[in-house]
């Protein structure tokens, strides 16, 4: 282990309870009574809402029995859960009733990291935080002050700080998660692939996943829109180094060498424009730059991939005729989870060329044009222009960096260029699980005056911070509309279905009260929520009432496919589909996606891959206790070779060491064949050293502690993290 992680982990593990520290500031006795609801005190109610245990949003009613929240199930009235939730959602009564979420406002009294805090009350809270932002605004400008948010409950603290004067709002969705996706599918297409993805994956006729975890990965409309193809018949491709759930499904699986996905792209875009399988006519119509991308193919036969990925010359060109067969109903998934090796936003770029080349977008079984409700958003005043300007990318140096950054705000945290960040505020989101080098977050940490963390569980990020405040869970509260652009249109509403059971509030609420505090409330002209939530709808005309008795609003049906009437237009310099992009080119890049080797593990290392699991979200979910029961910790996969080599067995623990020698918790081996024996696996989110999270401390290893290293996406600033090796040592046995 390294000297710091074992330091840490000794520290926190031995430290005793001071200044009411610790898991007795953030949490009562799990046998503590719950607070009655003032909701509801006798009989049965259901309330639709819509769940928060992930991004998706999906529409949900819950059951509350006697004031205590019952159940949560799918709304059948919602397009986005079609009546069914995925374990994570149907399991979100855990977060209400976790004995280990925050309870009251904290502040900090000791050293950065100890975890050793103050109950304050609201008023202490914000008048402490209010202080510290007029002085960083007075010293350093307001735009020195960066918001790390996730989700939809972040808009009214994004609102908030916009108001106080800062540019620099960020996600880590972006720069960690689908950035490079989306910035290669807007150098080729003039447009994003969006959130929920435009996939129709049901009606696909056959679905090509590399390195897609669906079912896994479980976003519920695409896994149930995936059991639709399945069951329709549908082709199913799978490029991966582990067969995962969604590879037991298909008729092709190709267990690729991890690093190498591009080599096999190109090799299929030769085969389809060699034998002359593409959509011509499409490609015709909608195409620029063709010829060059199509000489650019030359070198890359299947027969130069094969030693690159290990995938035989006859599977990539039988496999590159299956998607011929039924284009343009071949979808070639986009992925979510696109950061891995540094080159991510031009091998993004080659999944929408191929798509391109079959004739997908735009087309059913391909891709959709995405509708949605015009519902108007409240009209503030204006926002104080920033004179500064954003901070995360310096110079422009990632030219096709759409959104903000977040390590580029970390790095000038850190040096103070092009000027200092001395105030952050982070809301939803365990930094230091969602970014690599968990070093570098806390380097630049210790250049604040000022953490505020908002969440409703104590996690790592909490620990760090100078003010925790705990937020009610989402069926505790309003959140803002949920304006989907999906297949079809609707309005979706958050809404509390019981109380928070201690002095939790809703983000809506802190941000109005802080924004008070600081002298910003002409910002927030409404009383409260709903007062909010009601002018939005009347400009739209729609029911308050009628949206909190249903939980949704559904709008007339568009067409969404081109041949039903839906524009097929694109944003790009040329007005079509780049298949040679002159903006890359002007920028210095690679027009047409090039292939570059990637760095192999060294002998007796592996690759170190990690993914999700269908059961929890991130590093949020395993202290609900229902969602932790289906699964405490996570395993390490490793080839059963490798393991027999090693004395390995499943069940046996290992500490993972990687090429920085830091070296994880123990972790449970999961000796299979499922996996190349050239790389490990592991699912993200475990490995808890928070001591607040009693529950989940130390259960299993965490991936993010092991990156330490990643390649930053040139194009868009991404941070490919597939690039860290580990070697693995036997732990001594766990009773």
């Amino acid at each position: 282990m390294s000297s710091f992680s074992r330091r840490k982990f000794l520290k926190i593990s031995a430290a005793t309870v001071t200044v009411a520290s610790g898991a007795a500031a953030f949490a009562k006795a799990p046998s503590a009574p719950e607070k009655p609801s003032k909701r509801a005190a006798k009989g049965i109610q259901r309330i639709p809402t819509y769940c928060d245990i992930c991004f998706w949003k999906c529409g949900a009613i819950a059951t509350v029995k006697d004031g205590k929240l019952w159940k949560v199930e799918g709304n059948p009235e919602d397009p986005l859960s079609r009546g069914r939730l995925c374990p994570r959602g149907t399991g979100g009564v855990g977060a209400h009733f976790d004995p280990d979420r925050l309870r009251r406002p904290l502040i900090r009294r000791s050293d950065r990291g100890r975890e050793e805090w103050q109950e304050v009350s609201w008023d202490e809270a914000f008048a402490y935080i209010a202080k510290k932002m007029h002085a960083i605004k007075q010293n350093y400008g307001p735009e020195a002050v960066a918001l790390f948010a996730h989700g939809i409950g972040g808009a009214f603290l994004k609102h908030t700080l916009k108001a106080y004067g800062t540019p620099n709002i960020t996600a880590p969705s972006f720069a960690q998660c689908r950035g490079p996706r989306d910035a290669g599918f807007w150098l080729t297409y003039g447009e994003e692939v969006g959130s929920p993805e435009r996939t129709d994956i049901k009606n696909a006729q056959c679905l090509v996943l590399i390195g897609s975890h669906l079912g896994e990965n479980m976003h519920n409309s695409q896994v149930q829109e995936f059991a639709d193809a399945v069951g329709n018949g549908a082709t199913i491709i799978v490029a991966d180094p582990r067969f995962s759930v969604a590879a037991s499904k298909a008729k092709h699986y190709l267990p690729i060498k991890p690093g190498t996905d591009l080599a096999l792209l190109l090799a299929w875009m030769h085969v389809l424009v060699t034998e002359g399988l593409y959509n011509k006519e499409y490609v015709a119509k909608h195409g620029f730059g063709f010829e060059q991308f199509a000489a650019s193919l030359a070198p890359y036969t299947p027969e130069w991939a094969y030693p690159e990925t290990g995938i035989a010359p006859d599977t990539i060109r039988a496999t590159a005729r299956e998607m011929a067969r039924y284009q343009p109903a071949t979808l070639v998934h986009p992925g979510r989870h696109s950061t891995w090796y540094g080159d991510d936003a031009q091998r993004s770029r080659a999944v929408a060329l191929l798509n391109a080349l079959l004739g997908s977008w735009g087309s059913k079984g391909g891709f959709y044009a995405p509708a949605s409700m015009d519902v108007p958003g409240f009209p503030y005043p204006p926002y104080p222009k920033s004179e500064k300007g954003k901070v995360d990318n310096p110079g422009n140096r990632y030219p096709f960096a759409h959104e903000p950054i977040t390590t580029g705000i970390r790095e000038a945290t850190i040096t103070g260029k092009p000027y200092p960040v001395k105030g952050w505020f982070v809301y939803a989101t365990n930094l230091i699980q969602a970014l690599p080098n968990e070093a570098e977050t806390i380097k630049a940490i210790q250049n604040l005056d000022l953490l505020v963390v908002v969440d409703v569980i104590p996690n790592e990020i909490a620990g760090w911070a100078d003010v925790v405040l705990p937020e009610a869970v989402y069926l505790e509260r309003y959140d803002d509309l949920n304006v989907e652009l999906f297949r079809e249109p609707f309005v979706a509403l958050r809404q509390p279905v019981v109380d928070a059971p201690d002095d939790q509030k809703p983000n809506w609420w802190m941000a109005k009260r802080l924004a008070e505090v600081m002298g910003l409330g002409q910002y927030y002209p409404w009383k409260d929520i709903e007062e909010y939530l009601n002018h939005r709808l009347t400009a739209a005309g729609l029911s308050f009432d009628e949206l909190k008795a249903k939980g949704i609003i559904r709008g007339a049906p568009q067409p969404i496919f081109a041949d039903e009437g839906a524009p097929l237009t694109f944003d790009t310099p040329s007005g079509k589909i780049e298949f040679f992009s002159p903006q890359l080119q002007a920028a210095g890049f690679d027009p047409v996606p090039v292939y570059t080797k990637h760095p192999e593990p060294p002998a007796g290392a592996f690759r170190l891959l990690f993914g999700r699991a269908p059961v929890h979200s991130f590093s949020r979910t395993q202290s609900n206790r229902i969602l932790s029961d289906m699964m405490a910790e996570n395993e390490v996969w490793i080839n059963e070779d490798v393991a027999q080599r090693l004395e390995l067995k499943s069940g046996d623990y290992v500490r993972l060491k990687n090429q920085d020698n830091v070296v994880s918790l123990p972790i449970r081996v999961k000796a299979t064949q499922r996996i190349r024996p050239d790389c490990v696996y592991m699912v993200h989110g475990f490995g808890h050293t928070a001591r607040g999270l009693k529950h989940a401390f130390g259960k299993g290893a965490s991936d993010s502690q092991l990156i330490t290293r990643y390649a930053t996406d040139p194009l868009m600033g991404g941070t490919g993290m597939n690039i860290n090796f580990v070697t693995l040592e036997p732990e001594a046995t766990r009773g």
